[in-house]
């Protein structure tokens, strides 16, 4: 599959560019961000805030500390739905590669929005602290700590039709990276956490890495939003200093750490488009091997990181394999 045979609108090329014009202006050469710079990017959406989805579902927004000194909260959105219609809880974790973007960036807000409202859901978008000023594993801790957080203050920050026993963990790209490492730590301190019980576990496009080239990195090194020079950028500014790629944060397939865990049902979504596909597949056959309950999403025209482009053809797409995995535990249970 070629660069040059993806055909992609017109407003979706001139957000790529945009996306593209950000690296380059904002990555030092010693892997630093210029946050000057990057704040003319980060265009945020304010809370609290109700906004109308589709013009069918308001969605209430709002800003919920967790641990001011280290600037952790999270953006919660509520769509309105009768008071006594339980609905499902995602603890979300946004992409951008460990070093952009947070819960308030305009289009993860519109994103986490529409997934509010299209699940529906109550959804927790975590702001959690950005590489290189803080490095692995301060995104871990962060996701935990929320976590934590949520379990013990429960219906004190969360709306009372919340359901915490059908819990889900997601997150996309870096924010899919996250959340597959906080959810194996949740699953190994569970008595921790006896407010809520995961029933899911949803990975968009997470962001897996190692020191081989796979086939997908080397064929697609133009790819539009994300290719091999911006991911070993994105790693040598996340990782600890001296690390290289198979550090268990980014290629956890060099580590057993699953094996003996008690996982929660799992669902990869994979794009062809995506260099990071092939580290995404073989994540899915391992947890295969580990005997997890895992499910594999493909979608062959899909650039990484489709689902925040909404003109796309696969926009729409991912809302329905989200509303079809969760749907999938509600009618086992």
């Amino acid at each position: 599959m070629a660069d040059n045979q993806l055909q992609l609108p017109f407003i979706t090329r001139l957000k790529v560019l945009a996306h593209n014009l950000m690296k380059r202006a904002i990555f030092r050469s010693d892997n630093t961000i210029n946050r000057r710079i990057y704040n003319f990017f980060n265009i945020t959406s304010p809370a609290p805030a109700t906004k109308l989805i589709d013009n069918t579902t308001p969605i209430s927004t709002s800003n919920v500390p967790v641990d001011p000194s280290r600037n952790l909260w999270f953006r919660l959105f509520v769509p309105t739905t009768p008071s006594n219609t339980p609905l499902p809880f995602i603890l979300y974790f946004h992409g951008g590669g460990f070093y952009a973007f947070g819960p308030d960036f305009f289009v993860y807000d519109s994103l986490c929005s529409c997934l509010a409202a299209q699940l529906p859901a109550v959804i927790a978008s975590v702001n959690y602290r950005l590489a290189p000023e803080h490095r692995y594993p301060s995104q871990y801790e962060d996701g935990y700590d929320t976590l934590q957080f949520i379990n013990s203050h429960n219906y004190a920050v969360l709306p009372a039709n919340t359901d915490l026993s059908n819990c889900f963990i997601a997150g996309d790209s870096a924010g899919g990276n996250i959340a597959h490492h906080v959810t194996v730590r949740a699953c190994n301190n569970s008595q921790q956490l006896d407010k809520l019980r995961i029933e899911g576990l949803m990975l968009l496009q997470p962001f897996f890495g190692g020191e081989e080239r796979t086939e997908a990195e080397l064929r697609l090194k133009r790819a539009p939003v994300l290719n091999v020079e911006y991911t070993d950028k994105m790693w040598r500014a996340f990782l600890p200093a001296g690390a290289d790629r198979n550090h268990h944060a980014a290629n956890v397939l060099n580590y057993g750490e699953v094996k003996n865990v008690e996982l929660p049902r799992t669902v990869v979504v994979v794009g062809g488009y995506d260099p990071l596909q092939d580290w995404q597949r073989r994540y899915v056959e391992w947890m295969n091997k580990c005997s997890k309950e895992v499910e594999l999403v493909e979608y062959p025209n899909a650039i990484h990181g489709f689902y925040l482009f909404p003109e796309v053809a696969e926009y729409q797409l991912v809302f329905h394999s989200m509303r079809e995995f969760i749907k999938k535990h509600q009618l086992s249970s």
